[in-house]
């Protein structure tokens, strides 16, 4: 997400010829073409990465499920970032102006809200199912259904759209920040400043989901645990329906295992960044700018972590990565393909 932060090294003007110019940090051409080349790289993880998993998702029958279809929708929202946002971000950062207009600013920040948020939103709705999961596999295709599925991807995106729709067209997140725009205000920047309302309003948005995420995941070890102590107590007898029950649990606590990762790695990224907000908005003090790009940057990078997560945790996404890579599935159909081994 885009937030007002104030650059204090500037030498040049972004518009040469035109008053009320927004001043610039010059680099040196090396440093331009590194930054382009590492900052590609990053978005093309992201773009690629999540695009292979809603391909994947999306295919192979055997992924359509409550729990891969908000997989499908969180890829998604981080496919749309890495697509949309992460470009312009980019090109705002190492060039330090912004020169694609208001009108494109401001879509670029709804956009960035709506993603940003849509993420949040998933990986909650996606601890929840996994913590039903665990804690009584047997029962949960009939509760957690396609239907309850869809009404959480949803509400997964409408609110964050709401949100979004509210930051920019509002003009509610400025006010008592008059005086500060009328100074800071320029052509070549791309800013959305936030008054501490705002601030607060984002604070709660972001920790009700992360408190439910944490609670659940705490949860879900507490059961893991004890799902442990039953099957080594039921190991070595054969009644068929504890044997079933057993291998679920393996499963889905494997399934809770991984998605926990993602949930951890999206508490380490996304969190510097808003307590940085936070602290800066409410006490008035300033961030240096180095430590601000490093919040800024890890935050919006989150986008492309999943992806490498589902790599090395899951098989299933190995294979069909390699049957897509290998153009496989456009020869043969592998849509019923086994994907669990086990």
């Amino acid at each position: 997400m885009t937030f007002s932060h104030e650059e204090t090294e500037t030498m040049q003007l972004c518009y040469e010829n035109t008053n009320g110019s927004c001043t610039r940090i010059p680099r040196l051409l090396i440093e331009q073409i590194s930054l382009y080349v590492v900052f590609m790289l990053g978005i093309g993880v992201c773009v690629g990465g999540n695009l292979l998993v809603v391909i994947s998702v999306s295919h192979f029958k055997q992924l359509h499920s409550p729990t891969h279809f908000l997989v499908l929708s969180l890829a998604v929202a981080d496919f749309l970032m890495g697509i949309l946002v992460l470009p312009f971000s980019v090109i705002r950062f190492i060039e330090t102006c912004w020169y694609f207009g208001q009108d494109l600013c401001s879509l670029h920040t709804g956009i960035d809200a709506l993603c940003s948020m849509a993420s949040i939103f998933h990986l909650c709705f996606i601890s929840i199912d996994r913590y039903i999961a665990v804690s009584d596999p047997l029962t949960y295709p009939m509760k957690f259904t396609i239907t309850v599925t869809g009404f959480l991807i949803c509400l997964g995106w409408c609110l964050p759209l709401t949100y979004s729709v509210a930051l920019i067209y509002s003009n509610t997140n400025d006010q008592g920040l008059e005086d500060l725009l009328a100074d800071h205000q320029c052509q070549g920047s791309c800013l959305v400043n936030v008054n501490k309302s705002w601030v607060l309003l984002n604070l709660v948005i972001v920790s009700i989901p992360l408190i439910i995420m944490l609670c659940m995941y705490s949860n879900i070890f507490i059961i893991v645990k004890k799902q442990a102590r039953m099957i080594e107590n039921i190991a070595g007898k054969t009644l068929t329906g504890e044997e079933y029950s057993s291998r679920v649990a393996r499963r889905e606590r494997k399934a809770a295992k991984t998605l926990g990762i993602a949930v951890g790695a999206f508490t380490v990224c996304w969190l510097p960044f808003f307590t940085d907000i936070v602290i800066d908005t409410l006490f008035n003090v300033t961030t240096p700018l180095t430590m601000y790009h490093i919040f800024f940057w890890l935050a919006y990078f989150n986008s492309a972590f999943n992806p490498l997560i589902y790599a090395f945790f899951y098989p299933w996404f190995r294979e069909t990565v390699h049957l897509i890579l290998t153009c496989k599935i456009l020869i043969n159909d592998y849509s019923d393909i086994n994907l669990f081994k086990e």
